[in-house]
Formats: C-alpha cells, sequence, structure tokens
C-alpha cells in the first residue's frame, strides 16, 4: 500500500516509516503537495553463477601484438 506523508512528517517520523517499508509497504513524500521522492524495500540482488560465459583464453590471447595490428590502432 503506497501512503503520502509531507516532508515535515517524514522528518519527524521516519523510523516508523522505515518500518513500514520494511514490512511491504511504500511510502512517497511530497514537498509543497508535489511527490518528490518515494521510500521502497530494498531488494537484495540475485545470485550469479562465475563463469557464465562459454570459452577460455588461451596463451595467444597474452602475446604481443603484430606490428600491422598495433599501426592499426594508432
Amino acid at each position: 500500500m503506497t501512503r503520502t506523508v509531507n516532508v515535515h512528517e517524514a522528518k519527524t517520523h521516519l523510523s516508523r516509516l522505515l518500518e513500514e517499508v520494511r514490512q511491504g509497504g511504500e511510502v512517497v513524500i511530497a514537498k509543497g503537495g508535489k511527490p518528490c521522492a518515494r521510500l521502497v524495500p530494498v531488494v537484495p540482488p540475485a545470485e550469479r553463477p562465475l563463469g557464465f560465459v562459454p570459452g577460455r583464453v588461451t596463451e595467444a590471447f597474452f602475446a604481443p601484438l603484430p606490428e600491422e595490428e598495433l599501426a592499426s590502432w594508432e
């Protein structure tokens, strides 16, 4: 559920608002009646396995580039 509060109320009751957000709510902070910020729960990022790109780097990858290749980069 989304609730809108003004800046003064947000400053006065920040701990209460954070608890509300922690429990899954959403709070919009308004200044002069216009929404300017939204407090939402932090969602932890999904775990990603390392090595998700297939293939391997060979020793040739670390070899110096030929002179023609170097010249094309300049």
